[in-house]
């Protein structure tokens, strides 16, 4: 899921096994959505097992690597649930599904979420399930630390860039093994390295909501300027009207160093500007 350059664009489209209307707003039609991925040529595509066939089917030998999703939950509705839970899908077996569909790495949560510890307990009992796993089966674990606000902030999960509630858990992730960190943005650019420096692995910044893709070019330069390797961007990709364009202007970022200016041509050229 690296390339030559040691750097990685995973575009996220495992967003339906979580259970949020929203979030399939761009992902109705998971065949041609695929596909088009696929065209377009990033890195990594981050799936479910119930949609990783449509990838793994897709003939010939230069397809985007898969990562495949192995938890679920229901910390990213609306509202807050009686019950909150994180869980694997197989429990038994954890990673049978992405050893059978060829996965190069696999992708758990590791949740932190005001007033909910039993969920952030959860999400350490996955993760120290599979670490033993994918070490007997050499498989790569990317942690997804996410650091949320409570649901009475703007009616819905939200992102919270605190780099104080950032970094300890991008941290706690290393500590607990991971080989590669899909983490939040900090509220400011500048304070990246720091989560970096945490994760003594690659870092990967996960995009959250949807953003103006301008700003999100100025940022997400910065972010890798601090040190990421790459990017997992899902609905700053696919929610936009010329998703392979936008992939296009990102792998020229991330691999060859455009600047946001330059990414925003790019993504102009042949695209629809936002």
């Amino acid at each position: 899921m690296f390339n030559e350059s040691g750097k990685c664009l995973d575009v996220a489209v495992d967003h339906g096994v979580f259970n949020e209307y929203d979030f399939l707003d761009g992902l109705e039609h998971m065949e041609s959505v695929v596909r088009s991925l696929v065209s377009a040529g990033p890195d990594a595509i981050q799936t479910n097992y119930g949609q990783s066939d449509i990838l793994q089917r897709t003939p010939g030998k230069s397809k985007p690597a898969l990562v495949m999703r192995v938890d679920y939950g229901n910390p990213y509705n609306a509202m807050t649930h009686k019950v909150m839970f994180s869980e694997l899908q197989n429990e038994e077996e954890p990673i049978l599904e992405a050893l059978r569909m060829d996965a190069s790495c696999i992708v758990v949560n590791l949740l932190l979420v005001p007033g909910e510890p039993a969920l952030h307990r959860a999400s350490l009992r996955n993760i120290s399930r599979l670490r033993g796993v994918c070490d007997r089966y050499g498989m790569p674990m990317m942690i997804e630390p996410l650091v949320m606000k409570g649901n009475d902030s703007r009616g819905g999960y939200q992102v919270d860039g605190n780099k104080k509630l950032v970094v300890p858990l991008v941290r706690q992730a290393r500590e607990l093994g991971a080989d590669v960190i899909k983490a939040d943005p900090t509220d400011h650019v500048e304070d990246y390295h720091e989560v970096v420096e945490a994760a003594r692995c690659p870092v990967l910044v996960r995009g959250g909501g949807k953003a103006d893709l301008k700003d999100l070019f100025v940022r997400s330069y910065g972010y890798l300027q601090q040190g990421a390797m790459g990017l997992v961007y899902g609905r700053n990709i696919y929610q936009h009207p010329n998703p392979s364009q936008i992939v296009k202007a990102f792998m020229h970022m991330i691999h060859k160093g455009a600047t946001p200016e330059e990414a925003w041509q790019i993504y102009s050229t042949d695209g629809k500007s936002n």
